[in-house]
């Protein structure tokens, strides 16, 4: 592919790979540390075949309607397949089909019904704990269990047949400074990690916080808009 939108995409994934290593330095951490999970939600499958071609291995989707064909079309490209939204329980199934790794698991039905439909279809999905950094009642809207919560959640996950603890995620509340919730986030991590070594992950990050989040120790950024421009409307 030799597009204009190719062009567009390389120089944007270009300064993204520099803010990262940028955050990376100023952080004293390797950048081989952090891993870039593009987010291409509302973006056609035609964008990520173009990503997967300048090397972009990781993607992300919030939507299962949109996901699930975005992910059979793009099938053989060797990509690792994020869901990044929040899962309802009667889609769980679904997600459980294609999904390589869930980023938001929040309760204990939903850990059930992943495991019920990984198992299912014969894989195993890795799990990040969703973790509400803005209260209780942005919670309800924005999804993310309660710090004190995470734990058992943890406990559920490892109990499961088909499912697999990878670590925990955050969303840095609205219109404030995201520094003190990616600390909380990565004390979180530190407290499962003492149970659970092997949850090592933590995602958190996006477009406009990346640098608070790898100053914090995030594993995983997730990164839309810096990579493919404002949101395309869906028809």
């Amino acid at each position: 592919m030799t597009d204009d939108r190719l062009a567009e995409l390389a120089g944007n994934l270009e300064r993204v790979r520099a803010r990262l290593a940028g955050a990376c330095e100023a952080a004293g951490r390797d950048p081989r540390e952090v891993s870039l999970v593009a987010i291409t939600k509302t973006w056609p499958a035609e964008d990520v075949r173009r990503l997967a071609e300048l090397g972009v291995r990781e993607v992300g989707e919030n939507r299962d309607q949109e996901a699930r064909p975005k992910v059979a079309a793009c099938a053989g490209l060797g990509l690792v397949w994020h869901f990044v939204g929040q899962v309802q329980t009667n889609k769980a199934r679904s997600v459980a089909g294609y999904a390589d790794v869930v980023h938001s698991v929040d309760r204990a039905r939903l850990v059930s019904a992943l495991d019920r439909g990984a198992a299912e279809a014969g894989r195993e999905v890795g799990v990040l704990l969703e973790v509400a950094l803005d209260g209780a009642e942005a919670a309800e809207v924005r999804g993310g269990a309660a710090a004190g919560e995470v734990l058992a959640l943890a406990d559920l996950v490892r109990g499961s047949s088909a499912l697999r603890l990878l670590g925990v995620m955050g969303v840095a509340p609205l219109g404030a400074d995201p520094a003190p919730a990616f600390a909380r986030l990565a004390e979180v991590s530190a407290r499962l990690r003492a149970e659970h070594p092997e949850a090592s992950w933590i995602s958190a990050g996006m477009s406009g916080d990346l640098e608070a989040a790898i100053a914090a120790g995030a594993t995983h950024v997730r990164v839309g808009t810096a990579l493919l421009g404002r949101r395309a409307l869906l028809g």
